[in-house]
């Protein structure tokens, strides 16, 4: 390699697929990262990034199968990603791992919240979370633009659902119920005639 030459990476290897523990462990630490929301970023950086268990490309499929399921996007992402690796007992335990902690943290958090909530600085703290968790969900969109930035049709239905969410001010079930079967028929495999 001549100093011209860019040195090249070579790809990480996926991890090891997770043992129930690491599926609690590390949906433990999905949830309890997301103060204040984000959650989709932070799995995202959890699972993919810091874990290797999944791509990206896995982890975007396994979030729009989330986000199309009624519920919670993250409970059905917990769900998906242990029944990928462990089955039933996996989805079980990563889905402990996600409500169990965060569960018994927010009712605590809610009965003191109640008994402090008039306080004007409590309002401050409340908005810096709400502008946190904003620039978070941003940097997740970011991070995985780059894995559609070359296909226009993602982008064209990125578009148009934002547009019509954002601008149009349509209600989010009619824009999923229109764009989500136009999408899955432009993406469903097709076999060569």
């Amino acid at each position: 390699m001549t100093e011209a030459d860019p040195p090249t990476m070579t790809p990480v290897p996926p991890a090891a697929p997770p043992s129930h523990r690491h599926l609690f462990l590390g949906m433990l630490q999905v949830a309890l990262s997301a103060f204040g929301g984000g959650l989709s970023a932070w799995s995202q950086r959890i699972v993919v990034e810091q874990k290797r268990w999944m791509t990206n490309e896995q982890f975007l499929t396994g979030l729009t199968v989330a986000r199309l399921f009624p519920g919670p996007n993250q409970i059905n992402m917990a769900v998906y990603i242990g029944a990928e690796f462990r089955g039933l007992s996996g989805a079980l335990v990563a889905l402990a791992g996600m409500l169990l902690v965060p569960f018994t943290l927010l009712m605590g958090l809610g009965l003191l919240y109640f008994s402090v909530h008039e306080l004007p600085a409590i309002d401050r703290v409340l908005a810096g979370v709400v502008a946190a968790a904003a620039g978070m969900a941003l940097s997740m969109g970011f991070k995985i633009l780059d894995q559609y930035w070359k296909d226009p049709m993602a982008l064209l239905l990125a578009l148009v659902v934002f547009l019509a969410l954002s601008f149009t001010h349509l209600r989010l079930i009619p824009v999923v119920l229109i764009s989500a079967p136009l999408a899955m028929a432009w993406y469903w495999p097709r076999h060569p005639q």
